[in-house]
């Protein structure tokens, strides 16, 4: 027992090697498709919240007491909402939670009925801790999660609805509703730090204003705290300014050099899904395997920075913002991103297919003629979230698999699948996720051959 302790403290006590660069010569090839039209009212900024105020407001500016904190855009049919924000420092002059509000507000002369299609919303504590996890996890029913981000896109992948929310809501003429009225609370933290993200999927039969604040707990006539109530929260929208501190202002789009500050998003970006199907006969649809001991790769939330040769950057334009946040929804947080590969074997022999995520390092340009990973990886987790994977295995029956990935900065990542296809053989592989709020772009999803 003495040797083994000894061995351990030893252990614990040397080192950690230094990384090894990994360069794999292997194609980056441009994500076909494109991001749909589907507006998403976007909360992020600030990301931390210190004062009570507007986060985003999409109403209209007149009558307002801070014209500038309303960005005049009209929600109607299908649209998302995902807000990340968080809450508490050791310098918090008491610890009244942080409430956070999205008011939905229905100004025609109609009723307005939005069904509320999936919806999640989780705090970091005591909902989603950011507890260590293996690289790769099979995750069957939803229960493997770090962090309330990689919780709230794993319950959305699978069409879920918290029980939270109503399947539906009617909004009266004129008027204002809570879509959501939730805290953020610190007073049992230690640290006092806690965080709360949320994404949700809506459809409205009619024209809706959103807008999310944040006000601190109020108190009731016996002194105990509770949640701000639409009055109060509608005296805020009115009265209002933006909360703050404000985040970095972001690098201007056309700065080509030096360091890049993305900055926060705070706006309604345009995307929901990013839907490819990749073929390179465009006759028979079909995607031809890698020959032996080959691979490629398309990129996954590619930005400026970060296109991996591929010319490519994914980020989701915004189509309204407040002018000191991102000019792009860097990291498409939220967004989905469905894969079909038609994956098919055109030559004489069997061969072993295997698709992967990883994670490699960023690159504008291919500085080495291929993706560059690091072994062992970088502490830095870059990708925390679940991938799910349809196809046909090698017995012909249609399978489907989760699995929950932990990706650190510069992973090459295992097999999602393998696959042992004869010659001629077809197999449509499904690639689906929701990139997960805190995870650091770019990815990509490699296809190879083994030799």
């Amino acid at each position: 027992m003495l040797a083994l302790l000894s061995s351990l403290l030893i252990a614990q006590t040397e080192p950690a090697p230094e990384p090894q660069e990994i360069v794999k010569p292997q194609e980056v090839r441009p994500l076909p498709g494109e991001l749909d039209d589907v507006p998403m009212f976007n909360s992020n900024s600030p990301e931390k919240i210190g004062t009570e105020g507007i986060l985003l407001s999409t109403f209209p500016p007149e009558n307002k007491q801070v014209p500038a904190a309303h960005l005049n855009f009209r929600f109607s049919g299908r649209f998302d909402i995902f807000a990340h924000h968080v809450f508490g420092d050791r310098e918090l002059p008491d610890l009244t939670p942080m409430y956070l509000g999205i008011l939905i507000h229905n100004p025609t002369s109609e009723p307005v009925t939005v069904n509320i299609l999936q919806a999640a919303s989780y705090l970091s504590q005591p909902d989603a801790p950011f507890i260590q996890l293996p690289p790769m996890v099979p995750n069957p029913t939803g229960e493997v999660y770090a962090g309330p981000g990689d919780r709230v896109t794993t319950e959305i992948l699978r069409e879920q609805r918290q029980d939270i929310w109503p399947a539906q809501l009617t909004i009266p003429p004129q008027s204002s509703q809570m879509l959501m009225n939730l805290p953020i609370p610190v007073r049992t933290l230690e640290p006092p730090l806690n965080g709360r993200s949320t994404l949700m999927r809506l459809r409205s039969n009619g024209t809706v204003y959103l807008a999310s604040l944040a006000l601190y707990a109020r108190e009731d006539a016996q002194g105990n705290e509770r949640a701000p109530t639409l009055a109060e929260w509608e005296t805020l929208l009115e009265t209002g300014d933006l909360a703050g501190p404000r985040d970095r202002a972001p690098t201007p789009p056309n700065q080509t050099s030096g360091q890049i500050i993305y900055g926060r998003v705070a706006g309604v970006s345009k995307g929901s899904q990013w839907v490819a199907s990749i073929a390179d006969n465009p006759i028979t649809q079909t995607l031809d395997i890698p020959q032996p001991g080959d691979a490629f790769s398309y990129g996954i939330s590619t930005l400026p920075g970060g296109r991996l040769q591929t010319g490519q950057a994914q980020s989701a334009p915004m189509q309204v913002s407040y002018s000191d946040t991102a000019y792009s929804a860097h990291g498409n947080y939220g967004v989905e991103y469905r894969l079909n590969l038609p994956l098919q074997n055109n030559t004489n022999n069997t061969q072993t297919v295997t698709v992967l995520l990883q994670t490699p390092l960023k690159e504008e340009n291919l500085s080495k003629q291929g993706l560059r990973f690091l072994q062992p990886p970088a502490p830095q987790v870059f990708f925390r979230g679940t991938v799910r994977m349809r196809y046909r295995n090698d017995r012909g029956i249609p399978v489907t698999r989760y699995w929950h990935l932990v990706q650190r900065r510069g992973q090459m990542g295992d097999p999602l699948l393998t696959l042992e296809m004869p010659p001629g053989d077809l197999r449509l592989v499904e690639v689906d996720l929701i990139y997960p709020p805190d995870a650091t772009p770019p990815q990509v999803v490699t296809v190879r051959t083994l030799e």
